[in-house]
C-alpha cells in the first residue's frame, strides 16, 4: 500500500503544473439547474415516424410476398422433401443474387448463358416435381430431385469462380516475361 501512495505521489508530482485548474463562474450551478428545468417542447415526430416505417414494412413483405418467382406449393410431397426443396432453393437463390450481382459489359454474355443454361435446369426440375405429383415419392425421383438442385449449386458457383478469375485477370498488370 506504502509502495502505491509512492507511485501516485510521483505521479502527481510528474503532471504537477499541468493540470487545468480553471474555475467556473459562481452562477454555474444556477446556470446548468436552469437549463435542465427549461421545458422544450416535445416533438411528436415518434408518431410519425412509426406510421411511417409501418408503411413500409407493410409494403416491404407485400412486395415480397407477390413478386415471389416459383410460387411451389408441395402438399404432395413429405416434410422433408419440401424442406430439402426450400433449403436448396435459398441457396440457388443466393447464388442468382451473387451472379446478378456481377453484371458488367464484359460479364453480359456469361451471365446471360448461364441464366439461359439456369432455365434448362429449371425445365428439368419442373419435370421431376411433375413426376414426383403424379407418382409420389420414391428413392429415384428424390435423388433426382436433389441432384438437380446440386448441380443448379455448382454451375452457378463455377460460372461465379470464373468471372472471379477474369476480373482478377483484368486486374493484374501484365509483365513481360523472358
Amino acid at each position: 500500500m506504502k509502495k502505491e501512495n509512492e507511485n501516485l505521489d510521483q505521479l502527481f508530482e510528474k503532471f504537477e503544473n499541468q493540470w487545468d485548474i480553471q474555475e467556473l463562474n459562481p452562477g454555474h450551478q444556477n446556470d446548468f439547474l436552469e437549463k435542465l428545468n427549461k421545458k422544450q417542447p416535445k416533438k411528436k415526430y415518434w408518431l410519425i415516424t412509426s406510421v411511417a416505417a409501418s408503411i413500409v414494412l407493410l409494403l416491404g413483405v407485400s412486395i415480397f410476398y407477390n413478386t415471389e418467382k416459383k410460387p411451389k406449393d408441395f402438399k404432395f410431397a413429405s416434410k422433408e422433401t419440401q424442406r430439402t426443396d426450400s433449403i436448396f432453393n435459398i441457396l440457388i437463390d443466393n447464388e442468382l443474387v451473387k451472379l446478378k450481382e456481377k453484371n458488367s459489359p464484359e460479364n453480359q454474355q456469361i451471365i446471360n448463358d448461364a441464366l439461359n443454361q439456369m432455365k434448362v435446369f429449371d425445365a428439368d426440375y419442373q419435370k421431376i416435381i411433375n413426376e414426383l405429383q403424379k407418382n409420389g415419392e420414391n428413392k429415384q425421383i428424390i435423388y433426382a430431385m436433389i441432384s438437380n438442385l446440386q448441380t443448379r449449386i455448382s454451375f452457378l458457383q463455377t460460372v461465379l469462380q470464373r468471372i472471379e478469375e477474369n476480373e482478377n485477370l483484368k486486374n493484374t498488370s501484365h509483365e513481360k516475361t523472358l
